[in-house]
């Protein structure tokens, strides 16, 4: 597993060279998710200290002990937030990268009043526009962007998209950045293990990355 790690973060470094990045704006999110703590203890002890995890209540079991454990680790939620656990997740992670529709937003402005604590956004584009995914339309991102931001007070730091599977991935990486930069947004997180040297290309600023440091998900 750290020899899988320590390959990621080549190919990273390679990718950001070869479009004239620094591969240090290049943020690698170990996705953690369905793995067991024995099996994310190497990957922390090489050194990495950016996850994420995709349900509230397994990153609860697992992640509270080994941030006392590490320090510096950031927690990001890559997975759908249900309003019934936004207070619990606000707890749990730094960065919620699937805000994606008013609601939530709201009930996130809320929380982070009552509870005096905030965690950086993301907004999750549709740019699929596929019925069973989540994410704000394309067409609809610059108006709820402005909600988030300038009526809610969000701290509105990046927005990330999951392109469809079976598609090519970089129109719909260029199709977020493209809102990205007009909407003067600076992090992009996009790409996962079989496309992020091209999302580096396309101006991820952090990758998503699992299976490729893992191995495959246990029941997959």
């Amino acid at each position: 597993m750290t020899s899988n790690l320590m390959d990621i973060k080549e190919k990273i470094a390679s990718a950001a060279e070869n479009c004239g990045r620094p591969p240090k704006d290049i943020t690698l999110v170990a996705v953690s998710k369905v793995h067991i703590v024995e099996t994310i203890l190497p990957v922390l002890e090489s050194g990495q200290r950016v996850f994420g995890e995709n349900r509230v209540q397994e990153a609860a079991q697992k992640w509270p002990a080994l941030k006392n454990s590490f320090d510096g680790v950031k927690l990001h939620l890559i997975g759908p937030l249900q309003t019934n656990k936004v207070r619990q997740a606000v707890h749990l992670f730094d960065v919620i990268e699937t805000v994606d529709r008013p609601k939530l937003a709201r009930m996130l402005a809320r929380i982070f009043e009552e509870e005096a604590k905030r965690c950086d956004i993301y907004i999750q584009v549709n740019t699929g526009h596929e019925n069973q995914k989540a994410g704000i339309l394309p067409d609809s991102a610059d108006e709820f962007i402005a909600l988030c931001r300038d009526d809610l007070k969000l701290e509105v730091r990046g927005l990330m998209c999951i392109p469809p599977f079976d598609h090519d991935s970089t129109p719909h990486f260029k199709l977020l950045k493209e809102i990205a930069d007009r909407n003067n947004i600076k992090n992009l997180s996009m790409g996962m293990s079989g496309d992020f040297e091209k999302a580096i290309g396309n101006g991820a600023t952090h990758v998503r990355v699992g299976t490729a440091i893992f191995g495959a998900r246990p029941g997959y």
